[in-house]
């Protein structure tokens, strides 16, 4: 049987009317030829428009705060209590990825590139399968800002900034144990493959964001797991953990989590300024914000993966918000769609929606966000960048490392001022940030562990940071919101 053709599919004859004429077809009777207009008419109204919504207000509301999971429970964890599995059981060895001491800093970057992984493993030969450090992102972040000059050593770091810039001076390639000297910001901690979550989720509640699990009795590495895999875990089978299960109903407010001390800059400062910024405090990620605070974008360190090209130096001095623009035309040509994933949430959230939005954009932190406030564009002009002090690499000092990201076309001028953005209309004004190491610590609580206090390890891991090789820290010029464009990095 010969299938329709589009022409008949248009013409369906109208049941209301028996004098109306088939498109496209003749009468033998009538050689008048059926105008648009008159097609059109007692033409059978479109069956949408007597169509019922599919949700009503209240049960949108609903799936908003109770949203479905990412992934199918695992029945291996059906009624079991959560705290008898082992952290072993979440790991995958074939996820592991491997460096040695020796290896070049290019090498490594090229490695966590391609190989999609958040973290290497870093070993003294390569038949060892005990690690003893990791390189991930973050210390790709401090390299970066040490090879482009932007950072300074203190007195007791002088002798390794030298030892670095002679063997650049001489062509030699710089080794991973060398680069790691420039600082160690996150604990290398281990647990046996046979503990139980109890132990991951107290740590994690702590402040560590990533345990390296081990065979039992030996230093032999089988995983990694991380704050992320934890916690997208208990949400995928939070049916069979109730205790953790009976906390995704509250907002995050009436659970008390999260931080009203935000650390953010604008959207008009210096990209290079982002990244010293989050090299100092420590931090994975950064909301950019406009002149009202009201939250336009976000910063991690992963997004540094961009920088690697030597061609795309030209981005530190450029500002964040041209940068927020390279990362989401980045996105769009590796995932073939538009992509504007969203960051942040609002005091009433409940904590279902809070990690459903992590799970879904792999983040470490959503911002809080309360009512915008108005973008006062005619009374308020972006403040004028000013221009630090900042010692500048010599010209021998290595290039980037070489990796494969899309090459973006590079402007010597911001495509747009962060005054001019509708901040109003994206978020709202920055309020409180929600880690997962704040869930994690509110798990270990309701389950009644007793998790360090995750400030104190915040508190560490900024030392670490802005002592390493930095003279100074924001400390001194730190409030309850910091905009790095109020703030001056001490030199």
């Amino acid at each position: 049987m010969q299938a329709p053709s589009s022409e008949d599919l248009r013409s369906t004859p109208s049941r209301s009317s028996s004098s109306s004429v088939r498109l496209g077809h003749s009468s033998p009777l009538h050689s008048h030829r059926q105008s648009f207009t008159e097609s059109l008419r007692g033409h059978p109204p479109s069956p949408r428009a007597a169509r019922q919504p599919s949700l009503s207000q209240a049960q949108l509301q609903e799936l908003l705060n109770y949203p479905p999971t990412a992934g199918t429970a695992d029945p291996t964890f059906s009624e079991r209590d959560w705290q008898t599995i082992g952290v072993g059981e979440l790991c995958d060895p074939a996820d592991l990825r491997w460096v040695e001491f020796d290896s070049g800093v290019e090498d490594a970057t090229n490695l966590l590139i391609n190989s999609g992984a958040h973290v290497l493993l870093v070993r003294h030969h390569k038949d060892e399968r005990a690690a003893h450090a990791t390189y991930d992102y973050r210390d790709l972040t401090q390299y970066l800002l040490f090879a482009t000059g932007q950072l300074q050593p203190d007195e007791e770091h002088l002798p390794i900034f030298t030892s670095l810039a002679k063997k650049a001076q001489a062509g030699h390639p710089i080794p991973l144990r060398d680069a790691k000297s420039l600082g160690n910001k996150e604990p290398f901690m281990t647990l046996p493959a046979t503990a139980n979550l109890t132990h991951a989720i107290e740590v994690f509640g702590g402040g560590v964001h990533r345990i390296v699990i081990v065979e039992e009795g030996t230093d032999n590495v089988v995983g990694i797991l991380s704050q992320l895999r934890l916690v997208k875990f208990l949400w995928e089978n939070g049916r069979n953990f109730p205790i953790i299960d009976s906390l995704y109903s509250s907002s995050v407010k009436e659970l008390g989590i999260g931080s009203q001390q935000t650390i953010s800059v604008n959207g008009d400062k210096a990209l290079k300024e982002a990244l010293k910024l989050m090299n100092n405090e420590g931090l994975t990620s950064l909301p950019v914000v406009d002149n009202q605070s009201n939250v336009i974008g976000n910063i991690s360190n992963v997004d540094v993966k961009l920088l690697t090209k030597s061609s795309s130096a030209p981005l530190l001095d450029n500002t964040c918000i041209h940068f927020i623009s390279v990362i989401l035309s980045t996105r769009g040509m590796n995932d073939g769609k538009d992509s504007f994933p969203v960051f942040h949430i609002n005091p009433y959230s409940t904590l279902a929606h809070t990690v459903a939005k992590l799970v879904a954009t792999k983040a470490h932190r959503m911002w809080v966000t309360d009512s915008p406030s108005p973008s006062l564009q005619s009374t308020s002009m972006p403040p004028q960048l000013s221009q630090p002090s900042v010692s500048h690499a010599p010209s021998h000092f290595p290039s980037l490392p070489q990796s494969n990201p899309p090459v973006i076309p590079l402007s010597n001028t911001p495509s747009v001022s962060a005054s001019a953005l509708p901040g109003a209309n994206m978020a709202g004004r920055l309020a409180g940030v929600v880690s997962l190491t704040d869930i994690l610590n509110l798990f270990a609580r309701a389950s009644g562990l007793h998790p360090t206090d995750p400030d104190e390890r915040r508190r560490q891991r900024r030392r670490s940071s802005s002592s390493s090789m930095m003279r100074g820290s924001l400390d001194s010029a730190r409030s309850s919101s910091l905009d790095v464009s109020t703030a001056s990095i001490k030199r």
